[in-house]
């Protein structure tokens, strides 16, 4: 093998795990509730939640691709 084909070889590599990564699925522990997408259509519900446990620890972070 060359190091031109180990470089592809592994350039191939990092491609399909970062596609796994992203594509693949994620799960939650079960004490946790499931991932959910933010949009306008449950900004409201999500609202509510956040101060309705006011008791709590709470945290709300947003990440930005950009």
């Amino acid at each position: 093998m060359t190091r031109r084909n180990i470089a592809l070889g592994l350039a191939a590599l990092a491609i399909f795990a970062g596609l796994l990564y992203f594509y693949g699925g994620h799960q939650t522990p079960s004490s946790q509730a499931p991932l959910a997408d933010l949009n306008t259509a449950n900004l409201s519900e999500l609202k509510n939640e956040f101060n309705s446990s006011h008791a709590n620890v709470r945290m709300l972070v947003l990440l930005s691709p950009t």
